[in-house]
Parts: structure tokens; sequence; C-alpha cells
């Protein structure tokens, strides 16, 4: 099964770095990596070659359009349209994946089944004072060091942090009674489940879009499953200037209108004028 990891990112040349660096040190490595990249200037093309040549058995593509504003799920259908993998893991270029990453998503993929994981957040201060050391030599994943910096406020990020045993994390995922809503900062999937409804819906920008496409990729026969607790991945901090009250009103109408309706099909998706 041929796996690419499809990140999104946009003007962050550091952290997409720091997240190469730890998609470099995975214990499986997906065959491809794809930057899909919502605008960025220069820098992150640079940054792209810098670690390329770090790491040249690392296959890094770079997929890019102008700057447009918020328009991420435009980019990541772009990805996903240029893909020649047959499952596809998605996170963000500010995300750092545990060495085990990747090869858990791979363990518990089905054709009927897409993966959602969580997040580990840093604060901003711990964020700016993460280096490629620390990814590098998985500091950032270490319990007493994630405990050290306050990280750990609820339980329940200690047990995101890989606390438990992994059977015992395995079956606290299957039992879970959080929702298994997917989660585009730690998700995957079957590119072709993926295609049958169409991606993710470009009109949808910052705020629901992850919901919507995971409820209709729900809607046509795919179901959740959690990784919440087997996955680990470390969120750097980081502003959210794109963020639009109004917009996010919106977007929860068309999930519950998604829901409502049984909807699979995204009609402003991948491939338009179809249904």
């Amino acid at each position: 099964m041929n796996t690419e990891l499809i990140l999104s990112t946009y003007n962050s040349p550091r952290a997409l770095v720091l997240t190469l660096l730890s998609v470099a040190q995975q214990t499986r490595r997906p065959d491809s990596v794809c930057v899909a990249d919502d605008g960025s200037g220069p820098e992150t093309a640079a940054a792209i070659a810098a670690v390329r040549a770090r790491f040249p058995d690392l296959p890094v593509r770079h997929v890019w359009h102008e700057d447009r504003g918020f328009e991420k799920n435009v980019i990541l259908n772009k990805a996903i349209a240029t893909s020649q993998a047959d499952y596809l893991v998605f996170i963000d270029g500010d995300c750092l994946i545990h060495p085990g990453f990747i090869a858990r998503h791979l363990e518990l993929a089905r054709p009927d089944r897409f993966l959602s994981g969580s997040l580990i957040r840093l604060d901003t201060p711990t964020t700016e004072a993460v280096t490629e050391d620390d990814v590098l030599q998985g500091r950032v994943f270490d319990r007493a060091w994630l405990a050290r910096t306050g990280t750990f406020g609820r339980f329940s990020t200690r047990l995101k942090a890989g606390l438990l045993p992994k059977p015992a994390g395995h079956l606290l995922e299957a039992l879970y009674p959080v929702g298994r809503n997917w989660c585009g900062a730690n998700g995957s999937a079957y590119r072709a489940a993926i295609l049958k409804v169409n991606g993710l819906d470009e009109t949808m920008k910052y705020g629901g879009g992850d919901k919507e496409f995971g409820i209709r990729l729900e809607n046509s026969g795919v179901k959740g499953r959690h990784v919440r607790f087997t996955a680990p991945l470390v969120h750097l901090d980081h502003p959210r200037g794109y963020k639009d009250a109004e917009k996010i009103r919106a977007h929860r109408a068309q999930i519950a209108l998604a829901r409502r309706q049984k909807k699979v099909w995204a009609e402003a998706g991948i491939r338009r004028g179809e249904g």
C-alpha cells in the first residue's frame, strides 16, 4: 500500500522544518510527503529545499497556489487530486509527529474506516523554545519533558502522550465516548474513499470544514475510529488572524445540513459539475 503524508502550511517555515524533521524520524516513513502550501512566500520553498538536502531519501513534493486568503481546503484538494498514493495521512505543518505515528495509522487502515486523532498543544513560550535537536532526539514526545513545560493541564493530555500501554490505549480508543469527527491535523483515510465524497468543500474557510468532511465520509459508509491515545502529535502554538466568527456560524449551518440530508458529495470539491 503506497502512502503519502499531506501536510498543510502557510508562511511558517520554522514550524514546517520542525514538522518535516519529525517525519524523517518515523519508524515507518510515508512513501512520499506533500507540502500543501496555501500561498506562502519564497521562505517556505527554501525551507523545503533545505530539508530535501538534509534528507535526500525523504521524497517531498511542494503543491502551491497563490495567496487568496485562507483556502486550506482548496490546496488540500489539489494535493489529494495530484497524489499517486493509495492511503493518505493528514497533518498540519505546525505539528510534530511521534516516531510511531505513521505506523499506527497504517496499522488500523481499512477501506471502510477513517482515523481521527488529537493534539497535544504547546503554549507560546514552549513553542518558541523548541529546537531541532528536541525533535530529532524525541524530547518533545517525552512525558517528563512535556510535564516540565506545563503542557499536562488535563489528565486526558497525559493519555494523548501515550501514558497507557498500547493494548490499553487501543481498547480505550475503541470505547472512548467523544465523537469520531475528522481531524485534519491528525487524520487518515484511503484516497479512494476521499474521492468518493469529492474531497473537502472549498467554500468552507476556517472552522468546521474538517467536521463537515467527516460527516460526508460517515454518510458514504466510511466510519470514524479514534487514534487519540496511540498516535501522539505535538502542536506548535501560533496566532489565528484568519479566524472569522461570521464564517464559523455559516459553517455550522452547512454542517447541520450535511448531517440532516445525509450528504455525501461536495459540489465545490475536487471535481466540479458532477454529483
